[in-house]
This record gives C-alpha cells, structure tokens and sequence, in this order.
C-alpha cells in the first residue's frame, strides 16, 4: 500500500458510494487507477466489505454497552456468539480483563436479557465489568 491508496482510502472512508470518477477528481488519479487500486485493495483484503453507518438512534441501537469479560478460557467466544447481532466488536486486551466487547440495543431490558443469557452456564466466565454509553462523542465503523 502507498500514499495513492491511502488517497483512496481515505476518500472512501468519508463516502464509500462515490462514483470512481468522483473519487478520481478528489485523488488526482485517472478513473481506470482509481478502480484497479480499489479492486487491488478489496483482492488484498485491505478492504474487508463496504458498509453503512446507521444513526444509532433512529436505527434503535442507542443503548450503548462496553463489556469487560475475564475469563480462564476464551471458548465463550465461538460463532454462535461473534454472530449475536447485539456483538457489534470484539477486541482481547492486556490487563485485569481478556476481552472488551462493544454491544448496542434498543434499551436496559434487552441489555439486561443480554447479560442473563450470557453469564448463564458458562463456568469459564470468571467476571465481567459493564460500562453503559451516556454520550456518543465520535463512533466510526
């Protein structure tokens, strides 16, 4: 990757539907370059998916969680969780804590069934520490 497709990316970054001319006006690149270095970047998984940024309060995800978990084996972490549509990013951290997961939904009572549901069986989990969003200041995808 060179400072073109950084260009690239960061044009992309702000709005991933720009048509590649537009994109090739901002980069000061030729529209043929500018579609092959995003092809290259999609081929090389530098890009992983184009997506959207939802307003989180309109999309009835405002309620906002941060979860810390600790636990003696990392096996809660299987598909069936990752796929949770309440899991929006997973992350292992250094520290007290193994993983800090980002959640969203529409309010405490479906975050309260969450966190039921969650804990309940799995011995593995030793403590988890829950900090709740209060503002949104800056959220990127």
């Amino acid at each position: 990757m060179d400072n073109k497709d950084a260009k690239i990316l960061d044009i992309l970054r702000s709005d991933a539907r720009l048509p590649i001319r537009e994109i090739s006006k901002q980069a000061k690149m030729r529209p043929s370059t500018v579609h092959q270095r995003i092809q290259r970047l999609v081929e090389n998984k530098v890009i992983e998916k184009f997506t959207i940024k939802l307003d989180n309060k309109k999309a009835g995800e405002n309620f906002i969680v941060f979860m810390l978990v600790k636990g003696s084996t990392s096996d809660y972490i299987d598909a069936k969780f990752l796929g949770n549509r309440h899991i929006r990013e997973v992350f292992g951290v250094t520290g007290e804590y193994d993983v800090l997961i980002k959640l969203k939904f529409a309010n405490v009572d479906e975050f309260n069934d969450f966190v039921l549901n969650f804990r309940k069986g799995k011995n593995e989990i030793q403590a988890t520490l829950t900090m709740v969003a209060t503002a949104n200041l800056k959220e990127e995808i």
